[in-house]
């Protein structure tokens, strides 16, 4: 993670400079353990925010049309960050991001798994669910806001952990795994300041 390291030192320098930047809720982060950050997407500098702001590091689910381009592939794969295909059930994403929860690190996702200014549940996969339930590690709720304008101020606030237990010894369907990502990302944006 020295490289992780060396790349969030420089990105807080130059995003501090070019926005306002206000965090809420460190203190919600539990200092170490499995943990699933999931956040709204409203813009590309979302994970680069989320890497500088966040306590610990990060590695997320990204677009697997993000590896296509050689050098940004191999920027963000140097991260930590890892392919999904989101037209299918990625099972190869699934099983990354258990291994990576198993080792106790965060995994970051984008559960609506596309750029949106407002809260769309139809966009949300159940494999957030599924893969919170079968890991066996809480969620940590982010909200992000912005305009995302030169010199303007981003907003970003960290929830509770929210926890499974309840689901662990349950033989859950499609549907459950729908509904439980979906109420994962109303608690995502009900963080949003009113």
């Amino acid at each position: 993670m020295y490289f992780y390291r060396i790349v969030k030192v420089i990105a807080n320098v130059i995003f501090r400079i070019i926005f306002r930047i206000e965090v809420n809720g460190k203190e919600n982060v539990p200092k170490d353990g499995p943990l699933v950050l999931c956040s709204n997407h409203i813009s590309n500098f979302d994970p680069i925010i989320l890497g500088i702001t966040f306590p610990r590091p990060i590695i997320f689910m990204a677009k697997k049309e993000l590896f296509k381009n050689k050098l940004i592939g191999q920027l963000i794969k140097a991260l930590g960050a890892f392919p999904v295909d989101r037209e299918s059930s990625d099972i190869g994403a699934i099983k990354t991001s258990l291994k990576v929860l198993k080792q106790g690190k965060v995994l970051g996702i984008f559960p609506e798994g596309t750029r949106t200014q407002k809260m769309n549940l139809d966009n949300v996969k159940p494999g957030v669910a599924l893969i919170c339930i079968r890991s066996k590690a809480p969620v940590i709720p982010v909200f992000i806001e912005s305009k995302y304008r030169l010199f303007s101020k981003v907003v970003v606030t960290i929830g509770k952990p929210i926890y499974f237990d309840e689901y662990y010894d349950k033989r859950l369907e499609s549907k459950d795994y729908i509904k439980i990502s979906k109420d994962i990302m109303k608690t995502v944006y009900s963080l949003k300041s009113l």
